[in-house]
């Protein structure tokens, strides 16, 4: 019997809400009955939080995938400079090693007032192997990053073995001195006929391109980093 009089009111319940939804005004809501506005307001702030999720919330949860995406990346990064932390003792001897290797490297390249120097040595190597110089012209200098190339075009003629002696005289002089496209060839007489074969001690040409090298000077250095950002405001 109870549970027939629970089953009546709530019928008569859900009869009362539906006549509340029948003949609503939608321009006078503020007369509405209480389930009405109560459905009305839900509605309204479902739609707020579904505004709000793809005009905010989205933005953000693409940003913390983003975030999680470089985890693996920063671990990794973090590990590396972790060993860098633990080996710092050994890294900074390691760097002073090199700075000290790089000084050794500088001084074998001269500076300005030490080239003419340099192309006199080059010279006396030349003659004090008895060859006879024919050629002997220095170059537009080629100016790099971090130093300057001066080629040399020469031309010696004498005998074989005496230019490859001077050839290792080249090497072993105190600064860096390089040959380049070395063209060895027999001498003619002034008959005509060529000369004898180089086993034979008989006179040979040679052609090369020297090539010396020395450190800009702060001058240099200066006009370089004024070139290098005229060219990026110009790109600019």
């Amino acid at each position: 019997m109870a549970k027939a009089n629970i089953n009546i009111d709530l019928n008569a319940w859900f009869a009362d809400a539906q006549d509340q939804f029948r003949g609503l005004n939608p321009n006078e809501p503020g007369q509405w009955p209480i389930l009405p506005k109560i459905a009305a307001g839900v509605g309204i702030g479902l739609l707020v939080l579904v505004v709000c999720w793809f005009l905010f919330l989205s933005d953000q949860a693409d940003e913390l995938q983003a975030e999680r995406d470089r985890e693996p990346q920063l671990k990794q990064e973090y590990q590396g400079k972790l060993v860098q932390a633990v080996n710092l003792v050994e890294l900074r001897k390691q760097r002073v090693q090199v700075q000290e290797y790089v000084t050794q490297l500088e001084k074998q390249l001269p500076g300005k007032a030490e080239m003419d120097a340099l192309l006199s040595d080059i010279n006396q190597a030349g003659l004090g192997r008895g060859l006879e110089f024919e050629l002997f012209k220095p170059g537009q200098v080629v100016v790099k990053d971090y130093y300057a190339e001066l080629p040399i075009a020469i031309k010696v003629s004498g005998r074989y073995h005496d230019m490859g002696a001077f050839a290792a005289d080249i090497a072993n002089l105190s600064r860096i001195v390089t040959l380049h496209d070395l063209n060895i060839s027999t001498v003619q007489s002034a008959s005509g006929a060529k000369g004898g074969a180089a086993s034979s001690g008989g006179p040979l040409a040679m052609e090369a391109t020297a090539r010396t090298y020395r450190y800009l000077d702060q001058a240099e250095l200066d006009q370089q980093k004024a070139d290098k950002a005229k060219k990026k405001d110009q790109k600019k």
